[in-house]
């Protein structure tokens, strides 16, 4: 009886292990039949049900070039997944599209961005932004009528004001065509004097009169001379005249009281000769000033300058630490035999484990000046962890430091077991202490492989965006309005992106992007270099 029973959990754990082993060829061969062309026809009608809805959104928007583009691949990738040869590209043309969308694309619109005005106040095109400052040009004269207003629909459906005179109580209904006159008894108004109907028109009320405000604020009915009727509100509309006239022969804005010019400046605006300049602008491309601003703008060149030394600073400190702490608890926890091993390692990955922005936000309560349990529970001072420009850094460069050490600590674990142990052993026999053996054996053969990943870590924290926004903010604030005391180059972008002077500015942000990526791209190519040194060693 127990010679039978013996060898058959081997058997069983075979027999399971080849089951599994065998999954992903039964998968394979399940979806390479009926089920696996109807699913593929499935997934190929909704890839085509996409293209065709975003094909005609482009043709409403006349992009005729992006529109031919998405034609081609959707021919393209339909024909791919129909052939039976094309094997290899059935599996390449999600990995090629997901790295168009997510890599190729952003990078390219990155760039142009960098060399446009982009920013708050020159998003619009020229032609919007005429139409724009014409609209903003319209103010009440002295003499300008006001009417009390309703919304309304005529007999076509087409939007228009019923408009009674407040002073002659004379009853017009308007349109973007005109001012029309309509019969006093035609219209009714409360005892409020509020329009409550009009014959042959229907009124808007409730839940309608949301939909289309801002319709309504855009619609401008045309008068006598310049002059035109707009709606303030949803029950009064005023009459109002340009302060602006538009030149379009000479491509300028002439001020109608005084005659001031406003000219094309080149950079998306209209500027007068001293200096004032019309809003909103528009897009367009400025060439290298973006750049230029990086250097010859003190308001840009300064904080850019701080914020470059302290980001250099900040990634190579933390690298630095976090692999010497890593490499330290690795070796200390690599003897043979020791109890509790497992437990330990296990306790040490656990920063490593926990999300991120979770132990930022963690880290951020307990470091507080006045509740944090750091300077109540552990250290009873006040020390400004938070909120003073030496210690915030400080406080920055030892959470960065918890959240990084335990990735160091594996990879060094891991490339101290794969050293020989001959290696050491002929050490020993030559003599060597334990800190020579530690600098000419181990630490040479260990760079080996964790040098790379000291370079990828150090980009890593070169634009380690959460770190900073997370635990402090970028603050404390200092004397320059853009950089906190803790800003890092791609914190710093991010505020010039969304937060910087009148609003946000994506043309200097881009610009900023391109240079960050330029530094870490020569500081990487550089460590490498270094490290095939290190390759020598074998």
């Amino acid at each position: 009886m127990s010679t039978d029973a013996v060898p058959r959990q081997p058997t069983a754990r075979v027999s399971a292990a080849t089951a599994v082993g065998s999954l992903p060829t039964r998968l394979i061969s399940t979806f390479s039949g009926p089920v696996g062309l109807a699913v593929k026809i499935g997934f190929l009608s909704i890839v085509n049900a996409v293209a065709i809805w975003s094909l005609t959104v482009l043709a409403s928007h006349d992009k005729w070039i992006p529109l031919m583009l998405l034609a081609a691949a959707t021919v393209a990738i339909d024909w791919v997944y129909f052939m039976r040869r094309a094997v290899p590209l059935k599996f390449l043309v999600p990995g090629t599209i997901f790295l168009i969308g997510f890599q190729v694309i952003p990078v390219i619109y990155t760039v142009e961005v960098a060399f446009t005005n982009y920013s708050t106040g020159h998003i619009l095109t020229k032609n919007e932004a005429v139409k724009g400052i014409q609209r903003a040009a319209l103010t009440q004269p002295p003499n300008g009528r006001t009417y009390t207003m309703a919304p309304a629909r005529a007999a076509d459906g087409k939007l228009v004001l019923v408009l009674l005179d407040d002073k002659g109580g004379r009853t017009y209904v308007g349109s973007d065509d005109g001012l029309k006159t309509i019969p006093r008894s035609a219209v009714r108004t409360n005892a409020h004097g509020q329009i409550v109907s009009a014959e042959g028109y229907r009124l808007l009320k409730g839940a309608e009169l949301f939909g289309i405000d801002r319709q309504i604020t855009a619609l401008t009915i045309p008068t006598s001379g310049i002059r035109a009727i707009r709606a303030e509100g949803l029950d009064t509309a005023i009459e109002l005249e340009p302060s602006l006239r538009y030149d379009t022969k000479r491509d300028v804005f002439v001020r109608v009281d005084d005659g001031t010019v406003f000219r094309d400046n080149g950079r998306g605006s209209f500027v007068a000769a001293g200096g004032q300049e019309l809003e909103p602008g528009w897009r367009t491309g400025v060439g290298l000033r973006n750049f230029g601003r990086m250097i010859h703008n003190p308001l840009v060149r300064k904080p850019f300058v701080r914020v470059f030394v302290w980001t250099f600073a900040f990634a190579f400190l933390v690298v630095l630490l976090s692999f010497s702490l890593g490499l330290f608890l690795a070796i200390t926890l690599d003897k043979k035999g020791m109890r509790l091993q497992r437990m330990y390692r296990s306790l040490l990955v656990i920063p490593y484990a926990v999300p991120g922005f979770l132990s930022l936000l963690v880290w951020q309560g307990l470091l507080n000046d006045d509740f944090g349990v750091v300077n109540r529970g552990i250290l009873h001072g006040n020390i400004p962890w938070l909120f003073d420009a030496n210690w915030a850094k400080v406080s920055v460069i030892l959470v960065s430091v918890w959240l990084t050490f335990p990735y160091f600590f594996l990879v060094s674990l891991g490339a101290l077991q794969s050293i020989p142990g001959e290696l050491t052993e002929a050490a020993k026999v030559d003599g060597a202490g334990a800190w020579q053996m530690f600098r000419k054996v181990t630490l040479p053969l260990l760079l080996i492989a964790v040098a790379p990943l000291m370079i990828a870590s150090f980009a890593f924290n070169f634009n380690n965006f959460n770190n900073i926004y997370l635990l402090t903010g970028g603050g404390p604030a200092t004397d320059q309005p853009i950089a906190g005391s803790t800003d890092i180059l791609i914190s710093y972008t991010w505020k010039l992106a969304f937060a910087a002077g009148k609003g946000a500015d994506y043309g200097l942000a881009s610009a900023v992007a391109i240079v960050i990526f330029f530094i870490v791209a020569t500081i990487s190519t550089i460590g490498f270099a270094r490290t095939r040194v290190l390759e020598n060693v074998t």
